[in-house]
């Protein structure tokens, strides 16, 4: 589960009040400051990270053993600015201090917080080793590229660790969680206003909930005459057993699968689901349905497998092209009635329990498909609570 450390170091006086009761309401992990003042005023609930601004605070580690040469008051004043803070990060410039903090941590400190500053080989060197050996890394990006993020991500794919990404948007806040398909564990973001964090929190959350498909026993196969079909190609690889869900009715749903698996006298296109007729549903995220017709170039689908997990992937192309249909009407066990219409050719396929690839051409009455029965009627593909018959 991703998590946002909301930075207000930076916020206008006016909106911090509102941001920081926004980020505890939304119950994201952390604030970031520089005053430990401000931290004391914060509940439990949340993180309290201290983020001091400007130079790096850390010397070498030989400068740390000096640093016990302090006088009674400066070390007070350390454990008083400390005491109010769950993580206290050090800026980090060099391996000197790296391995101060990392000593640290082996000698019990479980919250040593490293943040790091990328903006050349040397301290992306760096970030990789912090995030390798310390609970907690930051790290600020100077290269507008995600290329020496995915690198740091690498590195640190095998530590326990925590990797913080520190991000200017929204924007930037939504590609960061997906690179390499992983993203760093948390993000750090200094929002102008709260609405931001709400917005930053509701990006968190919309990671796709698996769905429990269910088997569909095969009622009849119909040949249907002429009409308009809709190829859904994608900007991603299909898994062999995933697909999109796809309806003629709201209320249910068969899982088409990708042109993944082989076909004679053409190559195969992974990215691709021959989905169904131009009226169609398919199944989308935050259950709402949208007819193939509407999907673009730009728009996102559901990639469901056969085992329920989804995710959401987006539409590169969409396909409508006249082609003999054939209608397949199946029913559930609890007895709700579906139906999908597809193009008439062997080679468009379903998926039946067990990720069995099915050429729609061959089915007979009794065989199993997989499907998804929503409980919704609809209207403009929103869920509603009203009286609905599709036939």
């Amino acid at each position: 589960m991703k998590f946002a450390w909301i930075d207000i170091r930076s916020v206008a006086p006016a909106h911090a009040p509102a941001v920081v009761d926004a980020a505890i309401h939304a119950r994201l992990d952390g604030i970031v400051d520089s005053r430990p003042e401000v931290l004391a005023t914060l509940p439990p609930t949340v993180k309290k990270v201290l983020l001091p601004s400007g130079p790096a605070t850390a010397g070498t580690a030989e400068d740390a053993r000096s640093r016990k040469g302090k006088s009674g008051d400066a070390k007070a004043a350390d454990i008083a600015a400390s005491s109010f803070a769950d993580l206290v990060a050090v800026t980090v410039t060099d391996d000197g201090q790296l391995n101060d903090l990392r000593l640290r941590f082996l000698s019990g400190e479980k919250a040593a917080t490293a943040f790091v500053e990328v903006v050349d080989q040397r301290t992306l060197d760096l970030a990789c080793a912090a995030a390798s050996v310390l609970p907690y890394t930051v790290v600020r990006f100077r290269d507008p590229t995600k290329i020496p993020l995915e690198i740091v991500i690498a590195a640190a794919d095998r530590s326990e660790g925590q990797l913080i990404c520190e991000v200017t948007s929204l924007e930037e806040a939504e590609i960061v969680v997906g690179v390499l398909e992983k993203g760093s564990e948390g993000l750090m973001m200094a929002p102008k206003t709260a609405d931001d964090v709400f917005k930053l929190a509701e990006l968190l959350a919309s990671r796709t909930a698996p769905l429990e498909l269910t088997p569909l026993t095969v009622q009849s196969i119909e040949h249907s005459g002429m009409g308009d079909r809709v190829c859904v190609d994608t900007c991603t690889h299909f898994e062999k057993d995933e697909g999109i869900l796809v309806g003629s009715y709201a209320h249910g749903f068969v899982l088409c699968v990708s042109e993944t698996h082989p076909l004679p006298y053409m190559p195969t296109r992974p990215f691709r689901v021959n989905a169904g007729a131009l009226h169609s549903y398919t199944y989308g995220a935050d259950n709402r349905t949208n007819y193939l017709s509407e999907l673009h170039a730009g728009a996102t689908v559901l990639g469901v497998g056969a085992d329920g997990r989804t995710r959401r992937i987006a539409v590169g192309r969409v396909k409508l092209e006249s082609r003999p249909l054939l209608t397949i009407k199946a029913v559930s066990p609890e007895g709700v009635e579906v139906s999908l219409t597809v193009q008439d050719d062997w080679h468009v396929r379903v998926l039946g329990p067990g990720a069995a690839v099915l050429n729609v051409t061959e089915l007979k009455k009794g065989d199993q498909l997989l499907g998804y029965t929503p409980t919704d009627k609809r209207h403009v593909g929103w869920p509603v609570g009203e009286f609905c018959i599709e036939k």
